[in-house]
């Protein structure tokens, strides 16, 4: 069944959500922006400006009860997500929330089951899986351009210092996680696109299996704060941050992979937000490091040799582009061009839209929300037991899995 009549939507932390404008702009005819909610009032003004007859909210549960709005797009507080996201289904609106889908194993079985109870529209916007070059990839594996893949990486490293405290010295969302918790924090930006090449899930794909973590000292932390604040504020002690500042994920598949996450929000560094690996029985790929780099591929009996001594040679990815282009980039390139994250923040709005107006399941769907999520918590059970292996549920499986 197919419905084209416009989605009413309503962003839900309006602060973030003005990182999708261009997207917003770009899908008007299939998008009706139709409220807000965010607890800053200059927020929800600069969105009134911009969009005269939208509805602002301040409080997130009197916004569920306007019957106007079809599906929301949920931009809160990491912590926020699942509570938000079944609040949202039970109150009968589609759900497109951004990463991480849940952070417990209480809340991955109550989103599942929330899901499968109300049969509306969920999907995680994991904008990693929608850059240009990560759909080029997952296209080419799943033509067998690779061969069998058994090793993939995926790396999330990014100097996040000034986001985890106010200009006060005290700790944000994402400072509180760092003193509370130890693991993989942030997984799925690393593993979203590595699970989306060997069909992870997927019916003839492979699936995640276990997952051991790992997590160096902590040290970048109360170096900033000592350096930012002195060395009576409590953050510049030692034994205050529980998180360390790298953390390593092992992830093993039932088909025999290896897949490895490296997390690290904190050390100093340029970035590399979108560092993947790849390697197959036929060929192999490695991204660019930086903004100065190519993504390179090497494919077994296409690509050249070294004139001198006959050895393989990496090549830019870009040589296999446009004609080895996904789907999704080929139809829409055009506009996910102009949009963040290479096109992801314009492609996530317009497959979730599409799964609406479709009806059928998105790309990256409850299921993939929550196993890619999982590696949350379930790397911390882990390093909480001297890094052994803790098993995947499989949640396609029914959420009775323990």
């Amino acid at each position: 069944m197919t419905n084209r009549a416009p989605v009413r939507l309503a962003i839900v932390g309006g602060n973030r959500g003005a990182s999708f404008l261009n997207a917003l702009y770009s899908l008007s005819n299939r998008i009706e922006l139709t409220a807000t909610c965010d607890l800053n009032e200059w927020v929800l003004k600069q969105w009134k400006e911009k969009f005269p007859r939208i509805r602002t909210y301040r409080d997130y549960d009197e916004m569920l009860k306007d019957p106007s709005i079809d599906a929301v797009f949920i931009l809160s507080p990491m912590h926020l997500h699942a509570r938000q996201s079944i609040a949202a289904l039970k109150a009968g609106k589609h759900v497109l929330s951004e990463v991480i889908a849940v952070q417990s194993r209480e809340e991955a079985r109550a989103l599942i089951e929330t899901v499968e109870s109300t049969g509306l529209k969920y999907m995680m916007s994991e904008n990693y899986c929608f850059s240009r070059s990560n759909l080029a990839v997952k296209h080419m594996a799943e033509l067998g351009m690779f061969g069998e893949i058994t090793y993939l990486e995926g790396g999330y490293i990014h100097e996040l210092r000034h986001l985890i405290h106010d200009p006060d010295g005290s700790l944000t969302w994402r400072g509180k996680l760092h003193h509370e918790l130890n693991g993989v924090n942030y997984p799925t930006h690393s593993l979203g696109p590595v699970a989306q090449w060997i069909g992870a899930g997927k019916p003839g794909g492979d699936r995640l299996r276990s997952v051991s973590g790992f997590v160096s000292k902590s040290r970048s932390l109360l170096l900033h704060f000592t350096e930012s604040f002195g060395s009576e504020h409590p953050a510049a002690r030692e034994g205050y941050w529980r998180q360390g500042d790298s953390a390593v994920a092992a992830i093993r598949t039932d088909r025999g992979a290896l897949i490895t996450l490296r997390v690290d929000w904190t050390s100093v560094r340029p970035h590399n937000k979108t560092h993947f690996v790849l390697q197959g029985t036929k060929g192999a790929y490695i991204s660019g490091r930086h903004a100065g780099e190519e993504d390179l591929v090497w494919f077994r009996g296409l690509s050249p040799k070294n004139e001198a001594d006959g050895s393989d040679m990496w090549e830019p990815l870009s040589r296999y582009q446009p004609e080895f282009d996904h789907p999704k980039w080929q139809t829409w390139g055009k506009f996910a061009s102009q949009t963040k994250h290479g096109g992801g923040d314009f492609l996530v709005l317009e497959e979730f839209i599409s799964a609406i107006q479709e009806d059928r399941a998105p790309l990256v769907d409850v299921y993939d929300a929550v196993a890619w999520s999982s590696v949350f918590f379930l790397s911390m059970e882990s390093v909480a037991a001297d890094s052994a292996p803790v098993a995947i549920p499989d949640y396609r499986g029914g959420v009775r899995t323990p």
